[in-house]
């Protein structure tokens, strides 16, 4: 029996024992947070207050903005298409939840309902649209994301008469709505803004997603070869659908947060986002090509963002580097990825 069960471990590489090192060396992760770690001291060293506990609440704080929506771009990676509409999806649920109650003079937890079912059926929108017409996501995705560029600005401009909308402070449900997306918490006396629960809420859910339930492994499949997964029973074009579909929910808590923080969102916001939560996740581990990926890399990728904005201005260089030194950070991590993964291939 055991020597059969050594000739079919010979032939099937799968049932091989590996040792920690050579999983730690697989995790596609395992970059993005040596980055992190790099980014951390180089902060650590040249800014005399980055270690402090405010400025690193600051730094967690502009790191969940961008985890948030990071997380779930990073499974719609995984699953090997993209959307280039997420950074105004943001501003349009925000805009939609304003509008629909400063206009209708209701309690603002019915268009938080209704920004809810509008951003979802953006979403929807954008993976029938892909599953159906066979176009590639990012041809949809642009097509949807200038679209409601104009959206935004349009109807802000035609409902409100200038480009942001009114504040809703002074409406009811406003307190609660505020508590529950961009409340303050003093954890151990550590200020803790409650986006970053949001945030280690989305990284657990798509984290138990990809690795606990068969639908990661769907997502999985249809990243690695679409062809290849319908051909095993697959189910494609709902995997798809379901992907953008949670890049929409992300779009929704990100946008109440928008509005709920600021009282009033300004329509031209979001532009560019979309570049950098697809960074993010790149930082993070995944593949362009899809198939490859996890949500802790993305959540590492959104934190060394939030490092390098904030620990710049902590150790007062000139702002104006700031883009540089993500596209530098880009480069490396992707280049550092890159390498881990021919490592492991080349240690199986």
């Amino acid at each position: 029996m055991s020597a059969t069960v050594e000739s079919i471990a010979a032939e099937d590489e799968r049932l091989l024992p590996r040792s920690p090192l050579r999983r730690l060396i697989g995790r596609p992760e395992l970059g993005s947070v040596l980055g992190a770690v790099a980014v951390f001291l180089v902060f650590a060293v040249v800014a005399d207050n980055f270690l402090r506990a405010g400025s690193l609440g600051t730094v967690l704080y502009a790191a969940s903005t961008i985890g948030i929506m990071a997380v779930p771009v990073a499974l719609l990676m995984i699953g090997g298409e993209f959307d280039l509409s997420a950074g105004v999806m943001v501003t349009s649920s925000a805009l939609i939840s304003s509008m629909i109650s400063y206009e209708f003079t209701a309690n603002v937890w019915v268009g938080i309902g209704v920004s809810l079912v509008a951003t979802l059926a953006i979403g929807l929108f954008n993976g029938i649209l892909l599953t159906r017409t066979g176009l590639p996501s990012f041809i949809i995705t642009l097509g949807t994301f200038l679209m409601l560029t104009g959206l935004n600005l349009g109807f802000t401009k035609l409902i409100s008469g200038t480009v942001a909308t009114k504040s809703i402070a002074d409406m009811d449900g406003f307190p609660a709505a505020r508590a529950l997306f961009a409340s303050q918490l003093n954890i151990g006396g550590f200020a803790v803004q409650v986006t970053v629960l949001w945030w280690i809420a989305m990284i657990a859910a798509a984290t138990w997603i990809l690795l606990r339930t068969r639908a990661g492994n769907w997502i999985f499949a249809v990243g690695g070869g679409r062809d290849a997964a319908r051909a095993v029973g697959v189910p494609v074009e709902r995997t798809k659908i379901g992907l953008y579909l949670g890049v929409a929910l992300g779009a929704w808590i990100s946008g109440q947060h928008l509005l709920f923080n600021y009282n009033v969102v300004q329509s031209g916001e979001g532009v560019g986002n979309e570049l950098i939560y697809i960074a993010a996740a790149v930082i993070g581990g995944c593949l362009l090509t899809g198939g490859y990926g996890s949500a802790i890399g993305a959540a590492v990728g959104a934190l060394i963002f939030g490092m390098t904005s904030k620990g710049i201005v902590f150790a007062q260089w000139d702002p104006n580097w700031f883009k540089f030194f993500l596209g530098a950070m880009l480069l490396a991590a992707t280049l550092l990825n890159l390498w881990i993964r021919r490592r492991a291939e080349a240690t199986r």
